[in-house]
């Protein structure tokens, strides 16, 4: 992390004994709607100021190709992913290609991204789809998306926030981690979350607000050790110290560019204050 990432960070981590505090303090007596809704506006409003530059951490250059990489993203890592598809794409750079593809190259290709039999299934499936019913292209609609083989409705909504700038809550695990975290929602079915949170948020915050929880989770909160001594909302939180909470060993669990290490984009956008990811080896 740099010096300017430091401080950004580290000037809103709430002090232990607040933060323990605030937790205390709401252990007593339930949070009123109103008063979770604003704390969630809140933590919203500093995770906004924090990872401004959040962004769809697939490359992708057409909504095409986000639909693939996001379909390929299922059980792996996106930086994985991102390794993948420029020989994918090269290969089959539009629907037509792939709906015509032999299945066997295709898993090949794919291979280190893990399922690879059942995704190129789905690949050149939604392809031949998009083909056949939409006329190679992608449509902008989540019940068309939805219809097609391996989309559900997280990655249309990823689809649709970041290739049509259609608002979308992709819940993803990390969103579904942070949000019970932080008791929006006792949801745990992705759909019901989706509603809910939707209905605490404004539409047009849904898609930068999952870029930045994803962020979040990515890069402080994460599942098995959260980073609570270096997190900027440690102060909101009512999970606060089901991590490390010593600010010092907190910020040696920071990841990626809060850590000093690549994104998971090979080509990242241009205010992202990180390294781009390598490419894959040969």
């Amino acid at each position: 992390m740099n010096a300017s990432q430091d401080s950004a960070v580290g000037e809103r981590a709430a002090p232990r004994g607040r933060a323990g505090a605030a937790r205390s303090a709401g252990a007593g007596r339930p949070e009123s709607r109103v008063a979770m809704v604003r704390r969630a506006r809140k933590i919203n409003r500093v995770l906004a100021d924090v990872f401004s530059y959040a962004h769809p951490e697939l490359d992708f250059e057409d909504p095409y190709q986000l639909l693939v990489a996001t379909v390929l993203s299922a059980q792996t890592t996106d930086l994985r992913v991102n390794q993948t598809t420029p020989r994918l794409f090269a290969a089959y750079p539009t629907p037509e290609d792939l709906a015509a593809a032999d299945p066997a190259v295709v898993e090949e290709i794919i291979r280190p991204t893990g399922f690879f039999r059942a995704k190129t299934k789905s690949l050149i499936g939604l392809s031949a789809a998009l083909r056949d019913e939409f006329g190679g292209e992608v449509p902008g609609r989540l019940e068309d998306l939805v219809r097609l083989p391996g989309v559900g409705r997280k990655t249309a909504h990823v689809v649709l926030g970041n290739a049509f700038g259609r608002p979308g809550i992709t819940v993803d695990t990390h969103f579904q981690r942070l949000v019970r975290r932080w008791r929006w929602t006792e949801e745990s079915e992705p759909e019901k979350i989706e509603a809910a949170v939707g209905e605490i948020f404004p539409k047009k915050e849904w898609t930068m607000l999952s870029h930045r929880v994803i962020f979040h989770g990515r890069r402080i909160c994460h599942s098995r050790k959260p980073a609570c001594g270096a997190c900027p909302v440690a102060h909101l939180c009512p999970s606060y110290g089901e991590g490390e909470t010593d600010p010092e060993k907190a910020r040696k669990l920071l990841k990626y560019e809060l850590g000093g290490q690549p994104g998971q984009r090979l080509k990242p956008p241009a205010d992202y204050p990180g390294k781009p990811a390598p490419a894959a080896g040969p």
